[in-house]
């Protein structure tokens, strides 16, 4: 079950109340489409609205859903003029609904997610949005995580080497697949253990930036209302987070989606555009960049496998789920060729 019950509901209005927050009636809750890993709900008390995230119920992969860094994260960088929804709330008791659960406020915004989203902005407008999500980006990453209180959220140095090392474990859960598609990941993480550069850089990384991660406002000039989806945020080398944003350009991320998204779409940046206008706009230089970018193709394709992996073990269902294992193959030879580059 990957909805709320009417006891569910009850059991989160009770733990808001104990958290102080006035709860004016029976809350409403409907499930926000879009969330590929933790579920996204929308929760109404006929006065109020709040938004909650808590992971799926079954299937999980550990640390791959953690409610927990979204909620720090998000309450120290409300303090830090990086747009965010403010945090409200966070249940560690797992008895409640099954699993953690965080809540914030609800923002309001606009998605832009599909290809029918995108199409509904003028070339004009869509040139603003991107310019505003790189502006983001750059101030994300210029904040300083020791003075707004996230110096333990994550080790600064030897980024790269704990992430391969991370989402390398998470591949051996997940990535069941046939010989040359296991070779494939095998040959990858092989060449990017051999070819680890030194880090020269270190700050906030949200891990998963792109368009559908934003809650846009078009009221006036295009700007980025709110900056969501932080589960993989961490402490470590911006050029990274960068390299994750341009490698999801990559066409087979629809297939993760289950229909042409907007990220992938021709009328936006190529992924050389983007990393250049980001530097551009304030951003890290953009050192050992191939590297980074093969290791975010890497990390995607683990992303997908573990999709498909809590689609088979019959945890989820419906678009995007049924095709995620396709993009498989398809990040791992977009890293395997951009090594090749490298070299």
């Amino acid at each position: 079950m990957s909805g709320l019950s009417r006891d569910d509901l009850d059991a989160v209005a009770t733990f808001l109340r104990g958290q102080g927050v006035d709860v004016a009636g029976p809350l409403e809750g409907s499930q926000i489409a879009g969330g590929r890993s933790n579920l996204t709900f929308r929760l109404d008390d006929g006065t109020s609205r709040w938004v909650l995230r808590m992971p799926p119920r079954a299937g999980r992969t550990p640390s791959a859903h953690d409610v927990g860094r979204e909620f720090r994260v998000t309450r120290a960088l409300s303090r830090a003029g990086v747009p965010v929804a403010p945090a409200v709330a966070l249940c560690q008791d797992e008895s409640l609904l099954g699993g953690p659960f965080a809540v914030s406020g609800f923002v309001e915004g606009r998605t832009v997610q599909s290809r029918t989203d995108l199409d509904e902005l003028d070339d004009e407008t869509a040139t603003v949005v991107i310019s505003r999500l790189l502006q983001a980006l750059a101030a994300l990453h210029r904040v300083d995580h020791v003075a707004h209180g996230l110096e333990g959220f994550g080790r600064p140095d030897a980024y790269a080497e704990r992430q391969l090392r991370r989402w390398s474990g998470q591949w051996e859960l997940v990535g069941q697949y046939d010989a040359n598609i296991s070779a494939a990941a095998k040959n990858l993480v092989a060449g990017l253990a051999v070819s680890i550069p030194e880090q020269r850089s270190a700050g906030i990384v949200h891990g998963d930036y792109r368009i559908d991660n934003t809650l846009l406002r078009f009221d006036g000039s295009p700007s980025v209302a709110a900056i969501v989806d932080w589960e993989l945020s961490t402490i470590g080398d911006p050029v990274a987070d960068v390299a994750m944003m341009c490698a999801y350009r990559l066409p087979a991320f629809d297939l993760i989606v289950g229909s042409p998204s907007a990220w992938t779409s021709s009328r936006l940046p190529s992924l050389e555009s983007l990393a250049s206008d980001y530097e551009a706009a304030g951003g890290v230089e953009l050192s050992n960049w191939e590297f980074h970018l093969a290791l975010a193709y890497y990390k995607i394709a683990v992303i997908a496998a573990g999709i498909d992996h809590r689609f088979r073990a019959g945890a989820v269902g419906g678009r995007g789920f049924a095709e995620a294992g396709q993009a498989v193959p398809e990040f791992l030879a977009a890293g395997l060729k951009t090594m090749e580059v490298r070299r």
